[in-house]
């Protein structure tokens, strides 16, 4: 199992209105019991890293289609919403400070699972998608859902104060962090975005990581002779040197040129030499961040000629806005939510789930009568 994808959605201001909390609330646990009774904790949780899927979910309870309020707000209801001893699995972290809370949250769990892996996992996620990914989006938002039996999953989004785009990740669990996490991404491209996930980029990602364990001293030298080079060739869209061509868009330099602090990247190239990292997870849970790596690119490419990606992987599989009539939406596209249906579709809902908690009731009750006819027929 690996990333599910990432989703592109326009920054909107507002505030969901004090009359659409409550039936967002009763909607979403009332779906997420009725998910429970057909799949289970593990299999909810997985749903949720789909974008598109998760982007149905948000639009079916009433929230703006297409606004990075729905990443926010969503994951902000479920977290109120689900009872992490009811409902077998727990949702952690979420907006600003509250992203930061997660580690102490997983300290927490009331399950028998391996706090310090999913502790490692969050550290590990949020790094690759700012660092081995870097496509313009400064993280704030940052949630993890554990199920019971430690099955996981990341949704976590970024702004890009430029483009006015929020931009969020989905994960599922996996075991695969840096090569080519991600599957069914939906979002606008971006012209702008150096990454090293690619799966034809193993040499890349071998000769990073030897640069990792080499001394500091030589590597802060490459990357001066490196950006010497690149802003010495500002109006070149090529740099030729020993019989081949690195290509390097005007788009790429403008990612290499952002202020890097040396003494930064010094103390940190100082702690890489010292662990000597075996693995970029290792790498990016000791520290390794976006400045640091960006230098790291740009001396594999001019140096060594073992350029990263410049591609933004980002495609339009299809639109969840369907889902959007189901009640309306808060700003009301495709029209204003129709609070008599949404109560309508919550009694449903729940009325279904009082049936199907009543029935596992009658069958639990007849199983238990049918065992003691048995053991009292053994007599």
């Amino acid at each position: 199992m690996e990333v599910e994808g990432i989703a592109d959605l326009p920054l909107h201001t507002g505030h969901v209105p004090p009359w659409l909390v409550p039936i967002m609330k009763r909607l979403s646990k009332a779906i997420i019991e009725i998910m429970l009774i057909e799949w289970g904790p593990s299999k909810v949780i997985e749903r949720f890293s789909n974008p598109l899927w998760f982007q149905a979910f948000n639009n079916a309870i009433g929230m703006d289609w297409d606004s990075s309020g729905s990443t926010t707000v969503t994951l902000g209801i479920l977290k109120e919403v689900v009872d992490p001893k009811t409902h077998g699995f727990a949702v952690l972290g979420g907006k600003g400070k509250n992203a930061l809370k997660v580690q102490d949250e997983i300290e927490i769990l009331p399950y028998d699972v391996d706090k310090n892996r999913l502790k490692r996992i969050s550290k590990i996620v949020a790094k690759v998608d700012t660092t081995l990914i870097q496509d313009g989006h400064q993280l704030y938002h940052h949630s993890l859902m554990v199920a019971e039996d430690g099955k996981w999953s990341i949704i976590q989004q970024g702004m890009n104060l430029e483009t006015k785009f929020a931009r969020r990740y989905h994960w599922k669990e996996t075991e695969n962090f840096v090569v080519e996490p991600h599957s069914a991404i939906a979002g606008v491209k971006n012209n702008i975005a150096v990454n090293v996930i690619e799966r034809d980029k193993d040499k890349t990602r071998k000769l990073l990581l030897d640069l990792l364990r080499e001394d500091p001293r030589k590597i802060i030298s490459m990357y001066k002779q490196a950006e010497a080079m690149l802003k010495g060739q500002l109006t070149l869209d090529m740099w030729i040197k020993g019989g081949s061509i690195a290509i390097i868009s005007k788009e790429a330099r403008l990612v290499y040129m952002k202020p890097v602090e040396i003494n930064r990247i010094q103390e940190i190239l100082r702690k890489m030499y010292e662990i000597q990292p075996v693995t970029f997870e290792d790498a990016l849970v000791n520290g390794l961040g976006p400045s640091t790596a960006r230098a790291l690119y740009l001396i594999s490419d001019l140096i060594y000629n073992e350029p990263p990606s410049y591609k933004d992987p980002v495609n339009y599989p299809y639109d969840p806005f369907k889902y959007a009539f189901a009640i309306g939406g808060k700003d009301g596209v495709p029209y204003p939510v129709n609070r008599k249906v949404a109560w309508e579709v919550i009694y449903t809902l729940e009325d279904f789930i009082s049936r199907a908690k009543l029935e596992e009731k009658d069958k639990e009750f007849s199983l238990k009568k049918l065992k003691g006819l048995i053991r009292d027929g053994d007599k």
